[in-house]
């Protein structure tokens, strides 16, 4: 699933330009480094969560059978 799949080439060029002209060649790498670790953080979460309804999903199923 990629979500930069609608953006074409010219897009992420000019993006990557303002972007540059915002946070300057310096702070690129660090924004980088901070969203990949925003992106891990909310991934897990989004398993726990998941996990989590699972576990209450299957709790709900067998009270159910009882």
């Amino acid at each position: 699933m990629n979500t930069l799949a609608f953006l074409g080439t010219q897009e992420l060029i000019i993006v990557a330009v303002i972007a540059l002209v915002l946070f300057g060649g310096n702070q690129i790498p660090k924004l980088a480094r901070n969203l990949g670790k925003a992106q891990k953080e909310l991934q897990r979460g989004l398993a726990e969560g998941q996990a989590e309804a699972d576990d209450q999903s299957k709790a709900q199923q067998e009270k159910d059978q009882e």
